[in-house]
This record gives structure tokens, sequence and C-alpha cells, in this order.
């Protein structure tokens, strides 16, 4: 790339400043002012020679003697001290000239040579007019300079588009630095096909999709498996966001938009990839401000008018990226705009080993470390969170000064990434750490009890992150995707498991179930609410919309049914969580001496995992 230099204006005055000092100090004669007065005396006295008589000043050099008249006619002895480190033969002087027409005359009658200098009108003109406008323009210039190539792109270039472009040669992914997505791969190779050899298709009558929207959970490689059909493609590849397209000002995002599409008219075959599109192309008239947002419903009128104007024979492929379909305009998703939607899902247990497989490439691993292992560890994390994962161990690992990363490095690292940061210079007193303990032993003597649940890894009271002061970590052996009531019970179950345990080991509880409540009575409340597993019956009463690939924050806000039928929800929710309470402390009550000696040696070793707490809990 070429570099650009800034320009200050404080350095070019600083090299003025310095220059001006050495041309008055090195380069310029001393020159000492004299009254006219003084050099009339000087000329009476012939102490002058070599006069340079200009229009408004002379000038001119001393002779010895010329400086005691000049202190004589001050009446200043002193004077002379300031010359004397100067020769006072040949000093040069000036005077202001006045209209004295005896000058000449007294200059011819004392023998005392003179010229005359004529005022160079040109160089008058050049200092007061020519010099000022000149600095002007080059003002000018600069503002103009700066507009056009401002942080952002400048006022001038308001309406141009925003997109990085990458050139064939600069777009370096391409699907071997891709895993866990092989079925959008397989999608998008028909795209690939169609900009390396987009006559096969033409000769046949068929054409490509226009758009192609990818959608999915954030982190879980969108843009980089659109990058890499653009590396594998060989095409030039344009990248923004759709937030770049919309602006304060009336019309800029149309005006961007149809740049955008001008740009890849010219560069085609290329590719245009927006991401985040539900920032631009959100479904019109459902702002909450009265009368929408004008200026982006624009702005995607101008991004379907374009999408219906261009050609796909010319090679032009528009991706996109969302996490949140559900919200986008539905002319948006119409045959012939973005008619393909490729889903790209959280990896499943196949496609996680492979991500830590690409990941850890340029990791140096230890031999124990086993990615298998590794890929059951991690269930629900997408590629973004694994790739923290392993660069969590490699900086676990430089940090310990070992040469390779380990197995407990990885462990380490997914833990930090699911709990936070191990805080062991938190103080908790003994009555504290006793609960804590007692707490996550009940969790692990339940989910080892139940018939679905998932063996227990790991139980730890170290405490982590904001507020965890424990945690019990479960190690699935498959992917799930599908829960039936007996797993969903059992689950219910595991989280009461250290609220049970609690009471019955001390006779009170504690404020550190407060989370395993709230998961709790999530799951009860699903399970009357949406998947009717209940008393009520094989019925649905969640009709909200959720988003589909994003965690619902919102509280549902109204409900379609009556209020006697919310006040038997409720009751049912009330009464599968009390069962199952009931049903937890009578195991606990059962296995009361495993959960003594458990939370005994866990509150001894803060850790316990392996085999270990295996053969402790059977």
């Amino acid at each position: 790339m070429e570099s650009k230099t800034r320009f200050s204006i404080l350095y070019f005055l600083l090299a003025l400043l310095i220059l001006i000092t050495l041309q008055r100090t090195y380069f310029m004669p001393h020159v000492q002012n004299v009254t006219y007065s003084e050099f009339r005396e000087l000329v009476d006295e012939k102490k002058v020679y070599d006069l340079v008589v200009a229009p408004d000043v002379i000038r001119g050099k001393m002779k010895e003697g010329a400086v005691d008249i000049i202190s004589r006619m001050r009446n200043d002895p002193e004077l002379k001290e300031e010359f004397l480190k100067m020769t006072e033969e040949g000093h040069d002087f000036t005077t202001v000239r006045m209209e004295d027409p005896e000058l000449i005359k007294v200059l011819q009658e004392n023998n005392i040579p003179y010229a005359a200098q004529k005022e160079n009108i040109w160089l008058t003109a050049i200092l007061f007019w020519v010099v000022p406008l000149l600095l002007l323009f080059a003002f000018w210039g600069f503002i103009l300079n700066r507009m056009k190539a401002g942080p952002g792109g400048g006022l001038m270039t308001i309406g141009k588009s925003k997109a990085k472009v990458y050139m064939e040669d600069e777009t370096k992914i391409t699907f071997e630095d891709i895993a866990g997505v092989d079925e959008a791969q397989e999608e998008l190779k028909e795209i690939i096909e169609f900009l390396r050899t987009p006559g096969r298709f033409q000769a046949l009558g068929g054409s490509i999709p226009k758009g192609v929207l990818l959608v999915g959970s954030p982190g879980c490689g969108k843009t980089l498996l659109a990058k890499a059909v653009a590396g594998e493609a060989k095409v030039p590849f344009f990248s923004l966001s759709g937030s770049d397209f919309v602006e304060m000002f009336v019309g800029v995002g149309a005006a961007r938009v149809r740049d955008l599409f001008a740009q890849a008219q010219l560069k085609a075959p290329c590719m245009i990839f927006i991401d985040e599109l539900d920032a631009l192309g959100k479904a019109r008239g459902v702002s909450p401000v009265a009368g929408g947002h004008d200026e982006r419903e624009q702005t995607l009128n101008q991004l379907l008018s374009e999408m219906d104007g261009f050609d796909t024979k010319k090679g032009v492929i528009i991706m996109a990226a969302t996490n949140r379909p559900e919200i986008l305009d539905p002319a948006l998703l119409r045959p012939g705009r973005f008619d393909r939607h490729i889903l790209v899902d959280r990896p499943d247990l196949k496609g996680r080993k492979d991500i830590f497989k690409v990941h850890s490439r340029k990791v140096k691993l230890a031999e124990d470390v086993d990615l298998e292992v590794l890929a059951r560890r991690t269930p629900g994390m997408v590629g973004a969170d694994i790739a923290n994962v392993v660069n969590e161990a490699a900086l676990l690992a430089a940090r310990k000064g070992k040469k390779a990363a380990e197995m407990e490095d990885f462990e380490g690292a997914i833990d930090r990434v699911l709990g936070g940061l191990e805080k062991k210079s938190r103080l908790i007193n003994q009555k504290e750490k006793e609960i804590v303990a007692t707490h996550e032993t009940g969790h692990a003597v339940i989910a080892s009890t139940m018939p679905t649940g998932d063996p227990v890894h790991k139980i730890s009271i170290i405490p982590r992150g904001i507020s965890a002061l424990g945690y019990t970590l479960q190690l699935p052996t498959e992917d799930r995707y599908l829960m039936t009531k007996s797993e969903l019970l059992d689950r219910l179950a595991t989280l009461l498991g250290g609220r049970a345990a609690e009471e019955l080991m001390f006779g009170e509880t504690s404020t550190g179930a407060q989370n395993d409540l709230y998961r709790a009575t999530d799951i009860a409340r699903r399970m009357v609410k949406e998947y009717g597993m209940s008393n009520l019956g094989p019925l649905t009463f969640e009709r909200e919309r959720r988003p589909l690939f994003l965690p619902d924050m919102m509280q549902p806000s109204s409900s379609d049914y009556s209020p006697e039928t919310a006040k038997k929800i409720d009751e049912e929710v009330n009464r599968i969580v009390m069962e199952t309470y009931e049903k937890v402390k009578n195991i606990l009550e059962a296995k009361r001496e495993v959960l003594e000696k458990v939370s005994g040696l866990l509150l001894e070793k803060e850790i316990l995992e392996g085999e270990e707490l295996k053969k402790l809990l059977s």
C-alpha cells in the first residue's frame, strides 16, 4: 500500500523559525540603525562610504571613529562597548531617507561614493498580492483534500460505497480454513462453479440464484464462509456491513447502494457480501417510532430495486449474513432476490473436532491432547468459541513456561471460557466453603443417579467469574437435538440437587441456588406453556415470536389466554417443581453417606475429576 505522510503546520512554522534564526545569526551582517541627523554628521565628517541610496532607506559602511561620533551625539559613552566584538571599520549601517535636496551635493563635495537603487515594483507586487493568493489557494486545496480523504471517506465521498474490496490474490481464505459446516459448503459449491465457469450454466438456459442468505448463530462462521467462497472462486470480494449504508444525511444510503452495484458491475465476475443484513433489511413499517425510519426504508427500497435490475449473467453474486432472519422484510426473501437460504448451524461433535484441528494447526500440542475429548467437552460451542479456547490454552501454556500446550491447559481454557477467570485469591470463610462443597456435591450425586443424566466430569469449589463460587461440569456423551419429558425432569432434578443438599445437611438454604432455581423454573414453565408436558394436556400457550439464533431477553408482553388459565399454568409449574424437589430430597437422604464423603473430600482438595470422581459417585 502507498504510504501517506501527514503534514503538520506546526512543523512548518518551527522549520521557518529555525531558518530565520540561522539567517539572522550566521548569514545576515550586523547592521546598526542610525538617525538621519547622525547620518548627516557622519557625512560631514567623511566617516561613511559605499552608500546605496534607495527611495526609502540609505545603506552604507562606517569608517573608523564613526561609533565615537554616534556615541557623542547620543551622549552615551557606553555605546561603543556594544561594538567591541566587531570591527568598527566597515561596519554596516542603515537609516531612513528624508527629503534632503542638499544630500547629493554634500556627498559630491566630500568625495563620498554613492549609488542609486531603483525600487523593485514586481517584487512588491509578488510579495503583497501573488503570495497571499497562493497561500489562500493552498489553504483551500488542503481543506478540500481533507474533505475528500478524511476519516470514513470524507464529506465529498459521502455518497460513495464504503465496501472493502479484496482482489483475487488478497482473499487467501479457502474451504481448508473452515470446518464444521459441511452442508453449507456443499450448498455453496454451486455458487463457486458459477463464478468460475458461468458459461456452463448459461448454455443450459439456467440462471444462478441472485442472492444467497447465510443464517445462523453468532460465531458460526458466516463471514468466514463468504470469504472462503470468494477465495475458492478467485474473484473480487466486496465486504461491508448493513450499518455502512445508513448515515445522518437523507439519501446517502440509497446513493451508496447504487455506487456499490455500479462498482461490482465493473469488476464482474465478483461477489458482494453484506454482513448483519438485519441492520438494513428490517421489515418496513415495524418501527416503534411514528412514521418509521424513512432513510433506512429508502435504502432498503434501493437495494430491492438494484437486485431486480442487475443481470446475473454478468457474474455478480450477492451474499448476506444475519442471525435475525425472522425480522427481515419479506420482499428481500422472495425468489429473484435472496432466494437461497443456507443454514450455518452450530457444529456437532465431529464438526467441533474438525474445528479444533483447524485452529490448533499453529499451536504446538503435547502428546496427551485428545481432540475427541475436547470436542465432547464443548457442546453448544461455535467456531469462535473453540478458537478462543485454543488461544487461551496456548496462553496458559506459555504463562507456565511450557514448550507445548497440554491437556490440562485446554481443560483450564474451557473452564475459563465457560465459567470465567479463576479467583484463588478470593477469601471465603470455612462455613461458606462447606455450603458450596455440599451444594456442588448435591448436583453431582443427583446427576449420577438420574437415568438420562450426563456423566459428571468435574466438581470445583474454586470461585470463577463474577459470582460463581463453584461449579459442577457434566460431559455429554452425544449431541442431542430433542428432549423427552423424562430427560427434562432429570435435568430439572439435577438443578434442584444443590439446594436440596443444603437443606438436608444444614437445615436451611442459602442464596447460592438463585441461578439454579431460575433455570429450573424456566424448564418447568416451558414444559407447561410450550411443550404440552403437563396435566393441562397437549396445549401450547406460547405465541410470541422468539429470536431464532439469539437468546430471548424480552419477557412476554401479552398473553392469549384467560386469567383462569394463567392460574392453572402457575399451579402446574409449581406442582412439577415441588414434586421433583421432594424426589431429589429423598434420593439425597438415601445417599447421605456418599454426599458427606464426597463433599468432605471436595472441601479438602477443592477440585475432583476423572476416575476418582466416578468411583466416589458410584
